[in-house]
C-alpha cells in the first residue's frame, strides 16, 4: 500500500510540474545574478504570481517592474503544457528570460509586466489625459529607457505637448 501511494504521489507531481492552466505561468525564475541592461523585478518573490492576461501596452511611464514574461505558442511548437492555449515562463531579470526565449520553440521575445500608479492615456492623436489610477500592463521591454515615472515626468510630458487635451 505504500509502495502505491508514493507512485501515485510521485506521478501526481510530475503531472502537475508538466502542465499548466492556460495564459499562466509554466515556470517561474525569481533569481537576480549580476548587473542587468533593464531594472530587475521590484519584488522578485512575487514574481509568476500576477495575473496572465492583462492590458497591453500605453501609458507613456512606469512605476515598477513586476516580471518579465516569455509567452509560449503551441502552435509555434512550444510543447503543449495548456492544451493549444498560451502560456508564460516568468523571470525576475530580463537576460534569463531573453536567454530563454532564444533557445525554446515557440517562445516570442521577452516582454515586461508593468507597474503604472500615474500614466498618460491618448485617446485621440494629441490629446492626453493624465490618468491617476493603478495600471498593470505588458510592455515591450525597449520601451523602458527613460519611461521611468519620476516626480515631474508626466507635467514636463504634458508641458512640451501643449497640456491636456493639446
Amino acid at each position: 500500500m505504500r509502495v502505491f501511494l508514493l507512485l501515485f504521489l510521485l506521478l501526481s507531481q510530475t503531472v502537475h510540474a508538466q502542465g499548466a492552466q492556460p495564459f499562466s505561468p509554466a515556470s517561474v525564475d525569481r533569481s537576480v545574478v549580476a548587473a542587468s541592461r533593464y531594472p530587475n523585478a521590484v519584488a522578485p518573490v512575487k514574481v509568476g504570481s500576477y495575473s496572465g492576461p492583462n492590458n497591453s501596452g500605453a501609458g507613456y511611464f512606469y512605476d515598477e517592474v513586476l516580471e518579465y514574461r516569455v509567452w509560449l505558442h503551441p502552435e509555434n511548437g512550444a510543447a503543449p503544457l495548456a492544451g493549444q492555449d498560451d502560456y508564460f515562463a516568468a523571470f525576475a531579470q530580463y537576460e534569463p528570460a531573453l536567454k530563454f526565449s532564444q533557445s525554446t520553440q515557440g517562445a516570442e521575445t521577452p516582454l515586461v509586466l508593468v507597474r503604472q500608479i500615474q500614466s498618460i492615456n491618448e485617446p485621440s492623436p494629441g490629446v492626453f489625459e493624465w490618468v491617476k489610477k493603478e495600471r498593470i500592463t505588458e510592455w515591450q521591454v525597449e520601451w523602458l529607457p527613460d519611461r521611468h515615472r519620476e516626480p515631474d515626468s508626466i507635467p514636463r510630458f504634458l508641458s512640451e505637448r501643449g497640456g491636456l487635451g493639446k
